[in-house]
C-alpha cells in the first residue's frame, strides 16, 4: 500500500493493501476501499462508504458526505459505489438521507470535474457526466446515458438507457431511453450516434425512430399512443421505452415541435 505521509486515514477504515493514497487525503472510519483504488490529493472519503475495485478519486473529490437535505436527522446512512468508476476533480457524491435507501452508483461510470450526485440517487453502469453535470436527490439513471456540460436534473427524475442531455439542458420530467433532450424538458429526437456506438441494429434504430414519431408527433394523448405502441412495436428497445413511460410519475419530456423550449430558470 502506497500512502503519502500527509494523508490522514482512520485506523478503522478498511483499505485494501493495493490502494494508493495521495497527499492530504482524508479517509474516515467507516470507509471500505476495494483493490486497485487510487485516492488522489485532498480527497475526502467519509461516512458509511463502500467502493469496489479499481475506482479513481481525483483531487478534491468528496464521497459519502451528509446529504444536502434540511430534514436530514443525522442518521448513519450509506453510499455504495461499484467498480471501475472515475471521479475527476471536485466531484461530490452524497450519502442517502434515510436508512431505508442508499445512494448507489454502479460500475464503470465516468464523472468529469465538478459533477454532483445527490442523496438517494441510483446511477447504473457506464454513464458519462461531463463537467458540472448535476443530479438532484432520488434521481434514477439507467445505463450508458450521457449528460453534457452543466446539465441539471431535478429530484426524483428518471433518465433512461442511452439517453443524452445536450449542454446546459435541464430536466424536471423523465427522459425516456434512447432520447436526446435540449433546453428545459424538451426532446429533439433520438440519440442516434449513441445508439450506433452501442451496437443497436439498423432495424432496431429504424423502429425506434418510428416509435418516437408515433409517441410524440401524433395528435393523440401520450397515454393512448403508448397503448397502441404495445401492439405496433415489438423490438425489446421499443418495449423498454413504452414500459419506461408507463412507469413515470413526473411526466415525460415533450418534443420540441409540441411547444417552445423553456429557457432560463423556469421548470416547465
Amino acid at each position: 500500500m502506497a500512502i503519502h505521509p500527509s494523508a490522514i486515514i482512520d485506523s478503522k477504515a478498511e483499505i485494501h493493501s493495493s490502494v494508493e493514497v495521495g497527499p492530504y487525503a482524508v479517509i474516515d472510519a467507516q470507509v471500505v476501499l476495494g483493490p486497485g483504488c487510487w485516492v488522489g490529493p485532498h480527497v475526502h472519503l467519509t461516512g458509511d462508504l463502500m467502493a469496489g475495485p479499481n475506482c479513481q478519486f481525483h483531487a478534491g473529490s468528496v464521497m459519502g458526505d451528509a446529504p444536502q437535505d434540511g430534514k436530514y436527522d443525522g442518521a448513519p446512512t450509506r453510499c455504495r459505489i461499484g467498480s471501475g468508476n472515475v471521479f475527476r476533480e471536485h466531484v461530490t457524491v452524497h450519502r442517502s438521507n434515510s436508512m431505508e435507501e442508499d445512494t448507489v452508483i454502479g460500475n464503470e461510470n465516468y464523472f468529469m470535474a465538478h459533477a454532483h450526485v445527490g442523496h438517494n440517487c441510483r446511477v447504473g453502469h457506464k454513464n458519462i457526466f461531463a463537467n458540472g453535470a448535476l443530479l438532484g436527490g432520488h434521481v434514477v439513471m439507467e445505463d450508458e446515458a450521457f449528460l453534457s456540460g452543466h446539465c441539471a436534473v431535478h429530484q426524483f427524475v428518471r433518465i433512461g438507457r442511452l439517453a443524452m442531455m445536450q449542454g446546459h439542458a435541464g430536466l424536471s420530467k423523465d427522459l425516456p431511453p434512447y432520447m436526446m433532450s435540449t433546453g428545459i424538458n424538451m426532446m429533439c429526437g433520438l440519440n442516434t450516434v449513441g445508439l450506433r456506438r452501442a451496437g443497436l441494429s439498423l432495424s432496431e434504430r429504424t423502429e425506434l425512430k418510428r416509435l418516437y414519431h408515433h409517441l410524440f408527433s401524433a395528435k393523440i394523448p401520450l397515454s393512448e399512443a403508448v397503448i397502441q405502441g404495445q401492439e405496433l412495436f415489438s423490438a425489446a428497445s421499443s418495449q423498454h421505452v413504452l414500459d419506461f413511460i408507463q412507469g413515470s410519475t413526473r411526466g415525460i419530456c415533450k418534443d420540441v415541435r409540441q411547444g417552445s423550449p423553456v429557457r432560463g430558470g423556469q421548470g416547465g
